[in-house]
């Protein structure tokens, strides 16, 4: 009887999962509790090599987390070639805006190979937010810290490049 209530109580896929939330920057501070809860809300997704994630233009409803294989992000040049912008590994994530707006995506993404991604979309967050105010305030701060580092890093890029020209 234990062991069937032990097995219950711990589920190896929860698990697995809250380890790897627990390795994000995004998730640091989150508590055991809270990680299962962000866990269970988020959305696992496998995309083939070559497979769109989505296209330029669509309307955001999700943020992706990069569990395993790799995701290129792209943008479409004025003569419709795409070029491409940034190549993603496991850990990372994107398309974090459709979380603050539901505004165009700026680029595509695309599997460059077999890649295994969370979603978290922004319906569930909303439903986060209102059930456990803490753990949605840690992500939306955590998100707007992470944003603001990706901001001063393109601009002091950006600075730097300009300066030397």
């Amino acid at each position: 009887m234990l062991k069937n209530l032990r097995k219950l109580l711990y589920d190896p896929t929860l698990q697995a999962k809250k380890d790897f939330l627990r390795s994000l920057e995004l998730f640091k501070d989150l508590k055991d509790r809270e990680l299962a809860e962000l866990a269970q809300a988020l959305h696992c997704r496998v995309y083939r090599q070559g497979e769109v994630l989505f296209q330029e233009g669509d309307i955001g409803r999700a943020l992706f987390i990069l569990e395993s294989g790799s995701v290129e992000l792209s943008r479409r040049r004025p003569d419709g070639a795409g070029q491409p912008l940034y190549k993603l590994k496991p850990g990372e994530f994107f398309g974090e805006m459709a979380l603050l707006e539901q505004l165009p995506r700026a680029a595509t993404a695309q599997a460059a190979e077999d890649s295994r991604l969370y979603l978290l979309y922004l319906s569930k967050l909303e439903s986060l937010i209102q059930e456990h105010p803490r753990l949605g305030i840690q992500v939306m701060t955590h998100l707007a810290q992470l944003l603001s580092a990706r901001l001063r890093r393109a601009t002091i890029g950006a600075t730097a490049s300009h300066a030397s020209s």
